[in-house]
């Protein structure tokens, strides 16, 4: 397999210069200030692979927020989410100038009243990161390109399926193939775009299978998102959102009624496991040299399985009491992982003791 450069397309269009330090600042500053906590994964990946994915993940993150904004209602926000799509398809993200003035307008739109500092500073750098898509390989914009189509796709999904935004006009959705696919458009995708960017940069996983490796890595987004909507609840009914498929969503708005859901939530609890599953297997196929993207792997895998033994005993339907793994355990997960990361026999052991806390009923 042919081992593709990650720098700019010999035909650059005719564009501002932006300049490498400002390309740094957003891919490094503005990255650390809207991902958080993910940042320090996407700061240990490999150097070939680390700036298509930053960048992958600043414009997901800049759609996650037109679509969440409440600036804007929610018909124009599914206009402009329709525009983001447009501008992020493959054959018309090489020329961001001819959408710099809606790209603008879009921006000056949501930092009238942003949720924070991040986000305003997201959206003001919003054409500068269409910039530079634009100059991304043709192979690596493709890749991007595509993923953002699927993204805002389930982005636009999420808002017309859920057309409320308080308890009042909850929605629920109708079945557990509804659910499979809203977590295949906002995170089993990425799975499939990181194995796609990983396999086309790094030589070490020549051996690879790309279609058992692809399915792996949907799997492996898949688990994380169901983690996310398992965990989130109780935030999620309060703005007229059940992804979980009951019979009845708004008995769920009710703590008390856990029970009358308990079989339904600890199935999916399961499917989660059984996902990280997938995403372990295709954690160790990496080998040990790629300890930087072995890394990044793990410890996702690591929290998510440490938040269902949680999620399992606690009552997921109470608004007072949000599961959360503490960053003093987080850090103790990366120190844990560093020390293993080369030995698979000694990884292995640990996220088993993991996994079992996490099928423990």
């Amino acid at each position: 397999m042919n081992r593709e450069t990650s720098g700019v397309t010999a035909d650059k269009p005719c564009l501002p210069p932006f300049s490498e330090e400002q390309q740094r600042f957003l891919l490094e500053d503005l990255l650390r200030d809207v991902s958080r906590s993910f940042y320090l994964t996407l700061r240990v990946l490999p150097v070939q692979i680390r700036p298509q994915i930053s960048l992958a993940y600043l414009l997901a993150r800049a759609s996650d927020t037109i679509a969440d904004t409440k600036v804007l209602p929610r018909e124009q926000r599914i206009q402009k989410l329709r525009q983001m799509r447009k501008w992020s398809s493959p054959g018309l993200s090489k020329t961001p100038q001819l959408f710099q003035e809606e790209i603008e307008r879009v921006s000056e739109a949501i930092q009238e009243k942003p949720e924070s500092a991040a986000e305003a500073a997201l959206m003001r750098r919003l054409f500068e990161c269409f910039w530079v898509l634009s100059v991304l390989s043709d192979a690596d914009r493709q890749r991007l390109g595509d993923l953002l189509q699927t993204i805002v796709t389930g982005q636009i999904f999420d808002l017309e399926r859920f057309p409320g935004e308080t308890e009042q006009k909850l929605e629920g959705l109708a079945g557990d193939d509804e659910l499979d696919r809203y977590t295949y458009m906002v995170a089993g995708c990425v799975g499939e775009f990181w194995t796609r960017m990983c396999m086309a940069h790094l030589k070490e996983l020549e051996g690879w299978s790309v279609g058992v490796m692809e399915e792996g890595g949907v799997r492996f987004g898949k688990g994380l998102q169901l983690v996310n909507i398992l965990r989130d609840i109780p935030k999620d009914l309060r703005i007229g959102r059940c992804y979980l498929p009951v019979k009845d969503p708004r008995a769920m708005l009710d703590p008390a009624n856990y029970e009358s859901i308990r079989p339904e939530y600890m199935k999916w609890l399961d499917r989660a496991v059984e996902h990280l599953d997938a995403g372990w297997r295709y954690t160790m196929a990496i080998p040990p040299r790629l300890w930087r993207l072995r890394l990044a792997c793990i410890w996702p895998i690591w929290i998510g399985l440490k938040t269902i033994a949680r999620l399992r005993i606690a009552n997921p339907l109470d608004p007072q009491k949000r599961v959360q793994i503490s960053r003093g355990e987080v850090y103790a997960i990366m120190l844990r992982s560093f020390l293993a990361v080369r030995n698979d026999a000694t990884l292995r052991g640990l996220f088993q003791k993991l996994r079992d806390a996490a099928s423990r009923r």
